[in-house]
């Protein structure tokens, strides 16, 4: 991530601004999945009055290299203060359609990060860190040691989210069965996240 050299301005007014936002509204379905999921339209209305008020704006700025989908996000404060990050994933194919998917999933994800809004909790038990079918709960798994190699397959299993419902099934299916508990267990959101945003991609295919 890279900054302007002061951020004394943008700082306060991101602050007030998060201070006013609500969560994005679960408004869009995913027929894969059978669940509900915030959609970039429902993540824009929980933050667009927010910025106005607060002097901040936002530009996402997308590019691609065969299949290869980068997304340039902007954060700009009317002082001329701002704050970038760049993201990156492999499109299942470099169809239009393919690589539209892909720009639409990280222009979302970007957003909801530099925002810092979250689609409204609809899993209590998760929260709680109740034991879900008799399997280990949420926060004994996340007391145990984070197993080697897992930082990097998670990362290759997010590459993979843009490839579509069946590719992500299928590395999933390939993958080591403590990765799959730790990820299931310890951070079920980030993997439902995975799921819907695949199941998105298929949609649109």
């Amino acid at each position: 991530m890279e900054h302007s050299e002061q951020l004394n301005e943008l700082a306060p007014a991101l602050a007030k601004a998060q201070g006013q936002m609500t969560g994005a509204a679960k408004s869009a379905a995913n027929p894969f999945f059978k669940s509900k999921y915030a959609d970039l339209a429902s993540v824009w209305d929980a933050c667009r009055q927010p910025f106005a008020e607060n002097g901040l704006s936002l530009l996402q700025s997308p590019s691609t290299d065969g299949v290869r989908v980068s997304l340039d996000t902007l954060l700009l404060h009317t002082s001329g203060q701002w704050i970038k990050g760049t993201v990156s994933v492999s499109a299942k194919e470099d169809s239009p359609q393919a690589v539209g998917s892909c720009i639409t999933y990280l222009r979302r994800y970007a957003l909801q990060s530099f925002a810092g809004v979250a689609p409204e909790d609809d899993d209590a038990e998760a929260a709680e860190g109740r034991p879900k079918n008799g399997k280990v709960s949420t926060m004994a798994v996340a007391q145990l040691p984070t197993p080697a190699g897992y930082p990097e397959w998670l990362a290759d299993l997010a590459a993979v989210v843009c490839e579509g419902t069946g590719a992500l099934q299928a590395a999933w299916k390939a993958s080591k069965p403590e990765f799959r508990l730790r990820l299931t267990t310890a951070d079920p959101k980030q993997w439902e996240q995975m799921k819907k945003a695949a199941g998105e991609v298929a949609a649109h295919a």
